[in-house]
């Protein structure tokens, strides 16, 4: 780098390690699984690898690109990967990919519309696309977050907001006209509804986790019971979370059940879709969305399974007004004299930075259109129920939940011995490591019954059947080996 001007890398340079940058990611799109899925370095070896302080002096891109290669590549868990099958997909498809690179060089900074009228307006465009892909009523409006915790907590902020409305002024401690408030949610529900009542000031505490059914879903009688004990001790319900596609077993909660009752009690429903929602748009599962159309808010996430690349959650809301309210907060410095029916996305949540996100979504729509995103999410489905299906039929395996959607939950139990609870436990724990260390598929884990039980989510834009039969092979062959 030469240090006799000052300003950016000029254009030929960009240009040349642009070209770079763009072939090797077209290799490792197309040509990922040479890289073993799960990372395999030690604890500290990426952090040794790298000086200790930043260089003096600035070093050519080819030196850093090699960096990258050598140093930084090696410690990825591949996401990215047709072999990953663990938490829930993240797809970044390539017209995602090419989207995050103009995202990054326009580098908008959408806190107010004319900051950026573009990516203001944009995103309501899509999120639009979106809701109608999902048989949303028109009542819902959208935003979009990083991701679906902070769909969730904004949801969150909002019941409290709508039940208590001074809140934002008067706060919530310390007040004797404020009751406890109370939210549910299944005890399947995602934990980003724990920490959303933690940072809400709520407590751990004001969480009820409802029982669930024998598929894991929440019982519509146990919440009516839950709300009315608490009304009775003179607790306040705030909101109701219900889950479409939990986390561990994808399990879909009645929200036609569970929306009469949020009616009838006066209390925020918000539906937590993140991974399931997208299997809305499919015919055959838009049932899944029964009732969700009754809710006052929904998420959904297009980074988990429309192979949008991370970070991308799709908020809606049916009141959308009293939303806005509850998060408009606009200083001196920030106030302009535009029309007043023009949103700023500023005040839809606690960040004023608000990235281009909707150019991604944007761009994966186009390119593959709506029949492209059903077609794939179609055979994730197959796949999963193709699994389910090898699990059902080998006498050494046992499935442990329905596959509503695109997980299976499954373990090892080896008809030739017989081992207790915690022996069973530690196998399938020694299972699944030796499986992830043959670096061609990734499984994760979860406890259903007290069990420890394997979990398969099936849901990247590369995965074949040919990569799920590949894994069962793995899972097989590798408790053969336990068992010898």
């Amino acid at each position: 780098m030469s240090e006799s001007k000052l300003g950016d890398m000029d254009a030929a340079s960009f240009r040349a390690a642009g070209q770079k940058v763009l072939d090797w990611t077209a290799d490792y799109l197309q040509e990922g699984e040479r890289y073993p899925v799960l990372s395999r370095v030690e604890p500290g070896w990426i952090r040794s690898s790298l000086p200790a302080a930043a260089p003096e002096r600035g070093e050519s891109m080819g030196a850093i690109l090699r960096d990258f290669e050598r140093v930084l590549v090696p410690g990825l868990t591949h996401w990215n990967q047709p072999g990953f099958l663990a938490y829930f997909a993240s797809s970044g498809s390539g017209p995602g990919v090419l989207a995050e690179f103009l995202t990054a060089a326009l580098n908008q900074q959408a806190m107010l519309w004319r900051t950026s009228p573009a990516a203001t307006e944009l995103e309501e465009v899509v999120l639009s696309w979106l809701r109608q892909l999902l048989g949303l009523p028109d009542a819902f409006e959208g935003v979009i977050y990083d991701g679906g915790s902070a769909s969730n907590f904004h949801a969150l902020a909002a019941a409290i907001a709508h039940a208590v409305p001074d809140a934002g002024t008067r706060g919530l401690i310390g007040r004797s006209d404020v009751p406890p408030l109370r939210v549910y949610a299944s005890e399947q529900a995602h934990s980003s509804i724990d920490k959303a009542v933690m940072l809400l000031g709520m407590g751990r505490q004001s969480l009820v986790k409802v029982p669930v059914d024998d598929q894991f879903r929440m019982r519509p009688a146990a919440l009516a019971s839950a709300i009315a004990a608490d009304r009775r001790a003179g607790c306040r319900p705030v909101a109701v979370v219900a889950t479409v596609g939990t986390t561990s077993t994808s399990s879909i909660d009645p929200v036609n059940a569970i929306a009469p009752i949020c009616e009838g009690e006066g209390v925020w429903l918000h539906v937590d879709a993140a991974y399931g929602g997208a299997a809305a748009i499919v015919p055959d599962y838009a049932s899944i969305f029964d009732g969700v159309g009754r809710a006052d808010s929904v998420s959904v996430n297009p980074h988990k399974w429309l192979f949008t690349p991370l970070d991308l959650s799709a908020f809606y809301c049916r009141r959308f007004g009293a939303f806005r309210h509850a998060f408009a907060l606009t200083p001196a410095y920030l106030q302009t004299d535009q029309p007043p029916d023009v949103r700023n996305l500023m005040d839809t949540g606690i960040s004023l930075g608000r990235r281009f996100r909707a150019l991604k979504l944007w761009m994966v729509m186009r390119y593959f259109g709506a029949a492209g995103l059903r077609a794939r999410i179609s055979n994730h489905l197959e796949l999963a129920k193709r699994f389910a299906a090898w699990v059902d039929h080998d006498p050494d395996f046992e499935r442990l939940a329905p596959v509503p959607l695109s997980v299976v939950c499954f373990r090892a139990v080896p008809r030739a011995r017989e081992l207790d609870a915690g022996a069973l436990d530690q196998l399938n724990s020694r299972l699944l490591a030796r499986v992830n260390a043959s670096g061609e598929v990734l499984l994760s884990h979860t406890r259903l019954n007290g069990h420890y039980t394997l979990r398969m989510a099936i849901g990247h834009i590369r995965t074949e059947e040919a990569h799920v039969r590949r894994a069962w092979q793995i899972i097989r062959a590798a408790l053969s080996g336990l068992c010898q």
